[in-house]
């Protein structure tokens, strides 16, 4: 559908229905680019509309439940609804957000976010959010 010099955007279907993937390969190791994904003193670092978070758990599993701090001062509850095999989805104020994922590479890994159709302007901050884990991953 659209690809920059660093990123993809496409439709997919996946496990939970047809979504917007938007995707970058990095030249960092999986399990580096899911800890980044996955430690949640990590996300602001990363999440261009995320400033704090406050989970009881560092690193996210299934069931781990918390609050974001949005750049618009607005605080959000959170959910995991899934996490396993370099996949992790989530809800955000009981509404069926992004799904991030890994996938290895010969030379690196890609990072997907699956975005809801319905959300399709959101592409551009994860466009932005993946070059950010690129930095991190790589750096």
């Amino acid at each position: 559908m659209f690809t920059d010099t660093h990123s993809e955007v496409c439709f997919e279907r996946g496990p939970d229905g047809r979504h917007l993937a938007v995707s970058r390969d990095i030249a960092a190791s999986p399990d580096a680019a899911w800890e980044i994904l996955t430690d949640t003193t990590y996300w602001p670092a990363w999440g261009p509309s995320v400033t704090g978070v406050d989970c009881a758990d560092r690193v996210i599993r299934a069931g781990s439940r918390g609050r974001i701090e949005t750049a618009f001062g607005m605080p959000l509850p959170f959910e995991i609804t899934s996490c396993e095999d370099f996949r992790w989805t989530w809800d955000v104020a009981n509404v069926s957000a992004t799904g991030h994922r890994v996938e290895a590479l010969d030379d690196g890994c890609r990072v997907v976010f699956e975005v809801p159709v319905l959300a399709a302007a959101y592409a551009p901050i994860c466009q932005r959010a993946l070059g950010e884990i690129e930095r991190l991953a790589e750096g």
